[in-house]
């Protein structure tokens, strides 16, 4: 340090003329063997100049001397060269030197290269360790700054082609890096062109060496016209890209220049190369600011195309650096995932800017459709959610499921970015784990099945541990107690074992422990849970294992419960035990031989004894057995020999308790009198077989345990209970199925037997029985009905063409009798059926709800029959199980009279009953191909034919559609509803499904692709029904000698097979490319109605074409439920199209303005009224207006054309031209046009300044209509002033408001001056409309009504809000004189003022400003300079209570 303060100081100065010639000689003497020195460079004034300055020029490969600091050397250099005689000319000479030194190359290297201190021998001080070069210290002077820049740049280019050298230097970057962070550039502008210069002439590497060395050489006011060069060059040479954006990056830019230069840079990343596209994406988010963000982001997610840039090879290639690179975000070596590296810089730029990442929230919820979002919206989320930046974790999540739930993030979407993206994705899992907890615990059922997709994905996807972590947050969900979660994480797990069993095996110990967790689980899980831990524990390539033995365990323990509850999941998991034990072995073997070892087959026999011998105590427990192995026998296939075993008991058994031999009469005592009632087969009644239902039910009541029949002892040790039947019933039928490929032959007579029952003329005097007798009726019929449903079940696949006859009488036997049961019931309240569906958890659900309907005339009643008369000439009605169908006999006419004398019945709903009836197959829904049936009956001499006819009736019809489009609803739901995680809801939808959740979605579209043609020749044949009836009773609905009960059952059979129709077409899966081809098949079925099938038409087209075809049907639509509901199938027609406006969104909106303009009546000629045809009309009513073209002129056609109408009509009239406006329907009118208008100006674009007076004038045309729609809606509260209407517009008006002062003022804001006009007519209008809303705030007040002033508040602050908007838009555009506020009384709806609280102080401020009229609008035209002045009106702060 003291050195250092002491160097200046020896530096003498002399009193000759040149001061420095003291330290020259004290060189001179410290170098003066120079002549002999053979490293020393010959003398001239280039070289004595330097070493006078202190530097010694060296030979060869040796570094020149420096010996005093450079500091001094520049200073001395530079006196030197000033003070010489020959200055300025000097300068050209010591040039001249300097250009004749480093001809030669080796000098010209040690120039460029740094210098060495010499060494401290002879008294002289050293310098610092690290000096400068030679090229650097002279351009440190700034006299000759130039003059060396100069050379430098001439002494390049010879230098250019050599590249590295030898030694191992490159000399073009040595002379770059002396450009670098110098102290002072004399003349930088021409220093700026010398190097644009040589970038257009030099070689590449020298072109990038030369641009990211700009920043560190130019001064930062050349820094903008640099910029504007590098832009140029960017968009001429691509090969210069990631240079270039280094240097912009480092550049000192002015914010509109920066804004350009990234949109240059944003037009190149489409064509950017794969390397250099990190580098781009890092430029651009860097570069922008929160006004520009969100735009910013948007565009470069738009050009940003992550799955254009994935290559396979590349991404294997760079699979095995991807650990390593993850830290970096931008790219140091070709072999780098570029892919990885871009989305690496999104996450630095996210993390580290709290702008970017809002802007990326905000980039990827605008956007809107399904098709264009990509894998990069997915990878941002997670990005998002991983970084948690600005806390956007909560952020990610909500878009995530918002875009879930609306269809718009697919689960296709996700499995491309796993796919393509699975080295990217594993360093996210935790935040995938996340996600997927979150959205499979969310609420909301919609987004559940994505959150499951996002585990199988990262299970299939990932390495063991993240496996490992997947199964045990399955097994938390299962374990969690909310019954739809444990459902849907079960159902993965079960797809798991059954797509990766060698993997889910070996985390088989943590899916073990969901078994102390069955308390929770509903029977289907609880099957679920079993079939997983069976398939993991009974596995074929593995032997024994604690896993089943604790099975066995478990099962043993639950079965010998004296609990119901565990008693049922003892059943259940032994046969699902069972079911994967007796499994057949792949080993080939014979069809009829076993294919297990004989111990394997012991232990299912003994298992199978056990569980019945268990349940034998139990008619419940024993029906749940029989439907369980009914149940696996459908679903498992078997080894031969254990199913030949299971039929021989079963048939055994069945004969031996249910079935009895027909004689001449039937003995025993029983509550009614025993007959022979419904047998199909007349010639056969002697010597046949019958059902023995009336004396075992006779037995079954505790309270006839005194009239048992002695058939009823025939195996005193085991109870024989009716709750049985049906069960044991479809056991038998899968055994026969099984054991003879679905030949029924042997059971074939159960078909047409008859049953045990009474005579059901007792139904007509069920009133005058006792509550027993009643109830023992209504059990006995219950039970009727589901043997049935059963037979009808069994035999419903068979093609003989007499057998199809008896299916379809057993459907009218059934329908008939549910008109006799409705009868009951209704007498008979607080009644509970018998269970016929056995695996409920909870007996509450199933209780039947007390029946709270107002009292309705029952006409279900039947007049008495002859007890052998076949069903099918009884089957005329159906007790409907929609609301509106109320269907009734003609035969019971007598006896509804007779109702109405004794006085109103409660109305029963069988919908409430639904869950005490057994669920019908999915093939049942194939007897609606049938036909008219016939067949030949031999008299008694056997020569002569009766011809004896059988159809499907408008009772059967209307049965089989409303169990279809249950079945459709709950199977193809475009919503996953049955997932919901609420267990009664759960329960609720999904009781009587129990058979058709062992089907895919798949499998029943295909099911119902193939009913296609029988439902549309049904269609046609109600629509050609309601034509003839339209044509003989000329148009009148309610004429004289229309059947009533038929115009019910059309009505309802209309209705149903539209619905059934939208349910099909609505199933999510058509979206997917792999049921393109069962979409077109569908459709094709449509268009092959309306032409000849063309195998070559377009999806498109096959939708035009369809669309046409159910448009033809509007002539005869019977309701309007009905034409919502071929409005709704319309619409969901035309979703399946491609995306974009076309003709089929103009004929959805074309149906609907069609049906609201027709009058609608019920059968009986009353209007439609009440709750439910409002609702239908205000769906019907949405559906217009958010498809027509133009929703403004729409609301306005309403509002201005029908509601004018409205009011001139008489009072109960209604429009002329929109027939479904009248008084009653004016509130959802009303709601309906309110909501519409609103979310049309919110959809309006806001207003920009760079938008051209064409756009703006555009836009204040949609503007002034929306607020002239909007006048005339607020004015009508003056005339329908009602509650309901107040708080529509209440609301409405506030959001109305709310979107004119975010969209529209800004408008108003840049158009004033143009477009004065029509600014100053626009507000006008609105200023009445505030107004009108004020004097609503004031009636709301003065009601002290709470609904109404809870809306006030918020309003009154918007009101507010817009008078100062308006004075920032005239202080904008320079009118701020114009401007003036006065007080605005308060008044009611009358317009009368409001004078409770009136002080002194405001009467005089009233008449001071009373010159003022009351009328005065907002904003008038001054006559002076054409200014506006806004008399806009502040509302007095009174108020109207204490």
């Amino acid at each position: 340090m003291m050195r250092k303060k002491k160097r200046p100081a020896s530096v003498p100065v002399d009193d000759g003329p040149n001061p420095l010639h003291a330290p020259k000689s004290k060189k001179k003497s410290s170098t003066r063997p120079r002549v002999s020195a053979p490293d020393e460079v010959p003398d001239s004034v280039f070289v004595q100049m330097l070493r006078q300055s202190g530097i010694t020029l060296k030979h060869g490969s040796m570094s020149n001397e420096i010996a005093v600091d450079q500091v001094v050397f520049q200073k001395r250099l530079e006196q030197h060269l000033r003070k010489n005689p020959r200055y300025p000319s000097i300068l050209k000479e010591f040039i001249s030197g300097l250009e004749a030194h480093i001809e030669d190359p080796e000098r010209f290297r040690n120039c460029l290269l740094p210098s060495v201190p010499r060494s401290a021998g002879e008294g002289e001080t050293s310098s610092s360790s690290f000096q400068e070069s030679l090229v650097r210290l002279l351009l440190g002077v700034e006299m000759i700054q130039t003059l060396v820049i100069n050379t430098l740049f001439e002494k390049l280019p010879e230098f250019m082609i050599e590249g590295v050298g030898d030694d191992g230097l490159n000399i073009p970057h040595l002379i770059i890096t002396q450009l670098k962070w110098l102290n002072r550039v004399v003349d930088c502008k021409d220093l700026a062109c010398k190097l644009m210069q040589l970038v257009s002439v030099a070689p590449v590497e020298i072109q990038r060496d030369i641009i990211t060395s700009l920043p560190e050489i130019l001064e930062d006011s050349q820094h903008d016209d640099m910029a504007r060069e590098l832009n140029a060059l960017l968009k001429e040479n691509t090969q210069l890209t990631v240079p270039i954006l280094d240097a912009l990056s480092s550049l000192s830019l002015s914010s509109a220049l920066l804004a350009e230069v990234r949109g240059a840079v944003m037009a190149t990343v489409s064509a950017v190369r794969l390397e250099d596209l990190p580098v781009v994406v890092k430029f651009i988010l860097h570069s922008i600011s929160a006004s520009d963000g969100v735009e910013v982001v948007w565009d470069l997610r738009k050009k940003l195309d992550l799955e254009q840039c994935m290559l396979p090879s590349v991404l294997q290639a760079s699979q095995s650096h991807e650990r390593s690179q993850r830290s970096s975000a931008v790219p140091s070596c070709s072999s780098k995932d570029s892919v990885a590296l871009v989305l690496e810089v999104i996450k630095s730029a996210v993390r580290f800017q709290k702008t970017t990442s809002e802007a990326w929230l905000k980039a990827v919820e605008n956007v809107q459709e399904t098709e264009d979002h990509k894998v990069l919206d997915v990878l941002v989320l997670l990005i998002l959610h991983s970084t948690n930046a600005n806390q956007s974790r909560r952020g990610a999540e909500q878009l995530l499921k918002v875009k879930v739930r609306g269809g718009l993030i697919q689960e296709a979407l996700l499995s491309r970015t796993f796919r393509d993206h699975a080295q990217v994705m594993r360093g996210y899992f935790p935040s995938v784990l996340s996600l997927a907890q979150t959205l499979l615990r969310s609420p909301d059922c919609c987004v559940v099945p994505f959150g499951g997709h996002m585990y199988k994905l990262a299970f299939t996807t990932f390495d063991s541990y993240c496996q490992q972590e997947v199964v045990g947050s399955l097994v938390t969900h299962v374990c969690s107690g909310v019954s739809g979660e444990a459902g849907v994480a079960l159902e993965l797990l079960c797809e798991l074992v059954s797509q990766k069993p060698t993997e889910m095996a070996q985390y088989a110990v943590f899916v073990k422990g969901i078994l102390d967790y069955m308390e929770n689980l509903s029977p289907l899980q609880i099957r679920q849970l079993f079939h997983l831990l069976s398939s993991l524990a009974f596995r074929h390539d593995q032997h024994g294992g604690h896993g089943q033995d604790d099975m066995h365990i478990v099962v043993r323990k639950q079965l010998s419960s004296t609990v119901l509850k565990y008693k049922r999941m003892g059943i259940i998991g032994a046969v699902m035990m069972v079911g994967t034990m007796a499994a057949p072995r792949s080993t080939a073997g014979v069809s009829q031989g076993g294919t297990l070892p004989k111990d394997i087959q012991r232990q299912v026999t003994a298992l199978l004894d056990l569980v019945r011998s268990c349940s034998e105590d139990s008619p419940e427990a024993s029906a749940l057995y029989y439907d369980e192995l009914a149940s696996m026998l459908q679903t498992c296939p078997l080894d031969p020999l254990v199913q030949a075993w299971i039929g021989k008991k079963v048939l055994e058994e069945f004969q031996e308790d249910f079935v009895v031999d027909l004689g001449p009469e039937v003995a025993g005592s029983f509550p009614f009198p025993a007959s022979v009632m419904y047998n199909l087969d007349e010639e056969e009644s002697q010597g046949g077989i019958a059902i023995n239902l009336l004396p075992l039910l006779a037995q079954d009541m505790p309270s006839r345990a005194d009239g048992q029949t002695p058939a009823a002892h025939r195996n005193p040790r085991r109870r024989v209970s009716p709750l049985c039947l049906s069960s044991y019933f479809r056991l038998l039928r899968l055994c026969e199925e099984k054991q003879h490929q679905g030949d029924l032959e042997e059971i074939d007579a159960l078909l047409g037997c008859p049953l045990i029952l009474t005579d059901m003329g007792v139904v007509e005097k069920v009133d005058s029985l006792s509550k027993v007798d009643r109830e023992f009726l209504c059990s006995l019929l219950f039970y009727t009905i589901n043997w049935f449903r059963e037979v009808v079940n069994a035999f419903c696949r068979q093609t003989d063409p007499e057998m199809k006859m008896k299916v379809i009488t057993r459907l009218q036997n059934i329908t008939y009798l549910q008109t006799l049961l409705e009868t009951c019931l209704a007498a008979s309240p607080g009644y509970i059926p018998p269970l016929a569906n056995f695996d409920c958890e909870c007996p509450d659900v199933l209780a039947p709800p007390s029946s709270t309907a107002p009292p309705k005339k029952s006409n279900k009643k039947s007049q008495g029959r002859k007890r052998k008369v076949p069903g099918s000439k009884n089957s005329s009605t159906d007790s409907s199980q929609l609301e509106e169908t109320a269907v009734a006999d003609e035969s019971q006419q007598d006896h509804v009279e007779k109702e109405k004398e004794k006085g109103p019945r409660t109305a029963v709903s069988m919908s409430s009953y639904r869950p005490f009836f057994r669920e019908l197959d999915l093939e049942v829904l194939s007897v609606l191909q049938c036909g008219l049936l016939s067949r030949s009956v031999l008299d008694t001499e056997l020569h002569s034919k009766v011809r004896e006819e059988v159809q499907l009736g408008p009772a059967e019809l209307l049965f089989l559609l409303e169990d279809m489009w249950r079945k459709l609803t709950f199977s193809l739901a475009s919503t996953p509803a049955k997932k919901a995680p609420f267990p009664k809801v759960k329960a609720d939808r999904a009781l009587g499904f129990s058979r058709l959740q062992h089907r895919s979605s798949r499998d029943v579209a295909v099911f119902c692709v193939q009913l296609l043609p029988a439902i549309c020749a049904h269609l046609e044949n109600c629509h050609n029904r309601c034509q003839t009836l339209l044509t003989e009773n000329q148009g009148v609905v309610d004429a004289l000698g229309v059947d009533v009960n038929e115009q019910h059952l059309l009505r309802s059979s209309y209705q149903l097979l539209l619905q059934v129709l939208d349910a099909a077409f609505s199933w999510s899966g058509f979206s997917q490319p792999e049921q393109r081809s069962l979409l077109k098949t569908a459709l094709g079925v449509l268009t092959s109605r309306l032409k000849e099938e063309d195998t070559d038409l377009s999806l498109d087209q096959l939708i035009k074409h369809s669309c046409e075809y159910l448009v033809n049907f509007r002539s005869t639509v019977p309701s309007l439920s009905a034409a919502l509901s071929l409005t709704q199938l319309l619409l969901t027609l035309t979703q399946r199209g491609s995306p974009g406006p076309g003709c089929n969104r103009t004929a959805v909106a074309s149906l609907a303005k069609h049906f609201l303009r027709q009058e609608w009546v019920t059968v009986g000629g009353a209007k439609d009224r009440g709750n439910k045809p409002n609702d239908v009309l205000h769906s019907l009513l949405s559906l217009y207006l958010e498809h027509t073209d133009d929703v403004l002129m729409a609301v306005e056609e309403i509002a201005a054309e029908g509601i004018p109408e409205l009011l001139e009509a008489v009072k109960d009239g209604r429009s002329r031209s929109w027939a479904t406006l009248c008084r009653q329907t004016f509130l959802v009118y009303y709601k309906v046009l309110m909501a519409e208008l609103e979310k049309s100006v919110r959809k309006l674009p806001p207003g920009r300044q760079t938008d051209s007076k064409e756009v703006q004038s555009e836009k204040l045309l949609t503007w002034n209509l929306a607020v002239r729609n909007f006048h005339i809606l607020v004015n009508l509260v003056k005339v329908f002033d009602s509650r309901p209407v107040l708080g529509v517009c209440l609301k409405y008006g506030r959001h109305f408001l709310e979107s004119f002062l975010k969209l529209g003022m800004p408008l108003l804001d840049y158009s004033f001056k143009k477009h004065k006009e029509d600014v100053q007519g626009l507000l006008k209008t609105f200023q009445l409309s505030t107004r009108q809303l004020h004097h609503m705030c004031g009636h709301s007040k003065i009601r002290q009504d709470m609904g109404l002033t809870n809306h006030v508040p918020a309003l009154k602050k918007g009101l507010e809000q817009f008078v100062y908007r308006v004075k920032a838009m005239l202080t904008l555009n320079q009118c701020q004189e114009a401007f003036w506020l006065g007080n605005l009384k308060n008044r009611n709806l009358k317009g009368e003022e409001i004078l409770s609280q009136r002080s002194a102080e405001s009467d005089e401020e009233d008449e001071e400003s009373s010159h003022v009229p009351e009328e005065e609008n907002e904003e008038e035209e001054s006559d002076g300079d054409g200014k506006k002045n806004a008399h806009l009106e502040e509302e007095e702060e009174s108020d109207v209570s204490d």
